[in-house]
């Protein structure tokens, strides 16, 4: 990866890589949980000799990024902090966003809520949320079970228990969410950096329990919250693994209802939840085709 930076946007300092020159259209990646900047590092580069700008920032929480005062972790604060810092980067209208698991909530929550600042999207691994929270009580016990992360993370044992055993819980989530990746031991190791701060663990931890609770939900993000949920404008490439273990792929058949006109969803045959990190040659392709339209 290029050298680590440093960035205020949104009334935070954010950690970052970047790739291209800084006069270029801006490409923001951000990533998910439990994942950091560094999943990006075969984009980066791609999206750079494609012309682009290329910036992933460490999400609020995850450090070194800063934690905020506010104790904000509704999806709305993720969305305004990317278009926060698509003005902090100088970004136009022919911006482009890139978001996986929690970063592709921010990118419908940051298009819906601001189109004009970005020409196109591509998100993968998290369908819209406007289905997924409507229909989760009705899925299988497969997906139940699949999703007891997010239980836990609602109750008072989840700092405790994902600290646990050199948060050997990471560990489980990758081998489950991505079982063909067999070399994830770099990608947990930076995760675990990231999250190794009771601090900073309790951050991200604190994004689930904002998704179910909106007595923590900060007023001041209240349009981009609503846009999380909402069908936006700019046309989003959805891209999602056949054999991800985080949400099913039975679960986002209908995910194509729930995104806006003129976009596309591709299921990616042999490929779990970090399938940007599994096949990156077969998603930067995807990725760098979709921008190019």
């Amino acid at each position: 990866m290029t050298e680590l930076k440093n960035i205020n946007a949104n009334g935070l300092d954010f950690g970052y890589f970047e790739a291209g020159p800084a006069d270029a259209p801006l490409a923001l990646c951000l990533h998910g949980f439990p994942d950091s900047a560094h999943s990006w590092r075969h984009l980066l580069p791609a999206l750079a000799d494609a012309g682009y700008h290329a910036v992933a920032p460490f999400l609020r929480g995850y450090a070194p990024s800063g934690i905020p005062a506010d104790g904000a972790y509704q999806a709305g604060a993720i969305a305004a902090d990317a278009n926060a810092l698509h003005e902090a980067f100088g970004g136009d209208g022919d911006a482009v966003l890139i978001g996986h698991d929690w970063g592709a909530i921010a990118a419908y929550g940051a298009t819906g809520s601001a189109p004009g600042r970005w020409r196109r999207a591509v998100t993968m691994s998290v369908p819209p949320l406007g289905g997924v929270l409507a229909d989760f009580f009705n899925y299988d016990y497969g997906q139940f079970k699949r999703s007891f992360y997010i239980f836990l993370f609602q109750t008072p044992l989840a700092e405790a228990g994902a600290a646990a055993h050199d948060m050997a819980l990471i560990d489980g989530l990758w081998r489950d969410w991505s079982p063909g990746y067999k070399d994830a031991a770099e990608d947990i190791a930076h995760v675990k950096e990231s999250l190794r701060d009771p601090a900073h663990l309790a951050a991200a931890i604190g994004y689930y329990r904002a998704l179910f609770d909106p007595s923590r939900h900060v007023e001041a993000y209240a349009a981009e919250q609503e846009a999380v949920t909402r069908t936006g404008e700019v046309p989003i490439l959805y891209l999602h693994g056949t054999d991800d273990g985080c949400i099913g792929a039975d679960v986002v058949q209908g995910a194509g209802d729930h995104l806006p006109a003129g976009s596309r969803m591709e299921l990616i045959d042999g490929t779990g939840h970090f399938l940007h990190l599994e096949r990156p040659e077969r998603i930067n392709r995807e990725v760098l085709a979709w921008l190019a339209g």
